[in-house]
């Protein structure tokens, strides 16, 4: 692509984010979401295979369907008071429909079907974009609604889109998808405890945009799209294979990576506010999406690979050095666990 090109797109995506964030007017906030969904478009068909296509089209139309949605529900809702007003909704009918536009427009379940169809027909880098960036701006406009919305509808999102993303990757073979499923795991994580403590769910997506990050920047280092291919790595970059291992393990949740850290605080929190059930499933539901982690983990490390060839191969080929952003955010991944008490008081 045309480096001009490249950089008009890039800035329309930040531009269109940077709109969401600092509206205040339903109007100025779906503008920034339009701006956001065109200028990631041609980045997604760049490469004109027809699966790229067929991804960006899906992509596209459920795109388009929620903000119809969010247009429809803020139109409705500025009849009553007269105002486009963000903290003013009055129509709990409103509410509810830009609540589920929103979760169209970032995976929750059940509105998560085009999620791992769509990141699969795409390259890797567009792919981390598409499971980062594009998640902050409905993000900033959910924590704004979170507090007009009835409670029982978030728990309910957030515990199936737990439930069904460690479900959903269980079968996986394509790492793509096995990525869609994990972010839509840690979607309801984020979800489930915005209405108690919305620091915690800003916590919880900062450390998820950090360690899909390293994973997303792990495989495209390595050019791995499939389980098969992890098998192979270890003969040619068996460093970079030890930290994929660990980023996958914190990507699960498990102590003493970083990845525990929200997990740990959002059941806490659960906890505090009399929800033992709730906290029970989510905790179970971890466990689900851990299986499928621990399942890439011991085909990285602990499996050779099957594929057998009469010629003498190489034991290590020359592999290109880690680029900067994955160095940085596979140790961010890893190792901020013991900043836990200096990140809350930062949120707080």
């Amino acid at each position: 692509m045309n480096p001009y090109v490249l950089a008009i797109l890039l800035s329309s995506l930040g531009l269109g984010t940077t709109l969401t964030f600092a509206s205040s007017h339903w109007l100025l906030a779906w503008m920034g979401l339009e701006i956001n969904t065109l200028a990631i478009i041609p980045l997604m068909a760049q490469h004109h295979h027809p699966r790229a296509v067929e991804a960006t089209t899906k992509y596209f139309l459920t795109q388009a369907t929620a903000a119809a949605m969010i247009m429809f529900a803020s139109t409705t809702n500025a009849w009553i008071p007269g105002e486009w007003d963000m903290n003013n909704m009055s129509s709990p009918i409103a509410s509810t429909m830009i609540i589920t536009a929103l979760a169209l427009k970032i995976g929750l379940a059940p509105m998560h079907f085009w999620m791992p169809e769509v990141l699969q027909g795409l390259d890797l880098l567009t792919g981390l974009i598409l499971s980062t960036w594009q998640k902050l701006a409905p993000f900033a406009l959910i924590i704004q609604m979170a507090q007009a919305v009835d409670p029982m509808l978030l728990t309910a999102l957030g515990t199936m889109s737990t439930l069904v993303g460690g479900w959903g990757g269980l079968n996986q073979t394509q790492l793509r998808k096995i990525l869609a499923y994990s972010s839509i795991a840690h979607m309801g994580w984020m979800i489930i405890i915005l209405q108690y403590a919305p620091q915690l769910t800003l916590v919880a997506l900062g450390m998820y945009i950090f360690m899909t990050s390293a994973a997303f920047l792990t495989l495209k280092t390595s050019s791995a799209t499939k389980i098969n291919t992890l098998t192979m790595i270890w003969s040619k970059a068996p460093t970079l294979t030890a930290t994929t291992a660990l980023v996958l393990l914190s990507l699960g949740g498990l102590p003493p990576l970083t990845g525990f850290m929200p997990k740990w605080l959002i059941l806490q929190e659960l906890a505090k506010q009399n929800l033992p059930i709730t906290a029970t499933i989510m905790a179970l539901a971890a466990l689900l999406s851990l299986y499928f982690y621990l399942r890439l983990c011991y085909a990285m490390t602990l499996t050779i690979s099957p594929n057998t060839t009469n010629s003498t191969t190489p034991w290590r080929t020359q592999t290109p050095n880690p680029p900067l952003p994955l160095t940085l955010s596979t140790t961010i991944a890893l190792g901020l666990l013991p900043m836990t008490p200096a990140i809350l008081m930062l949120a707080t």
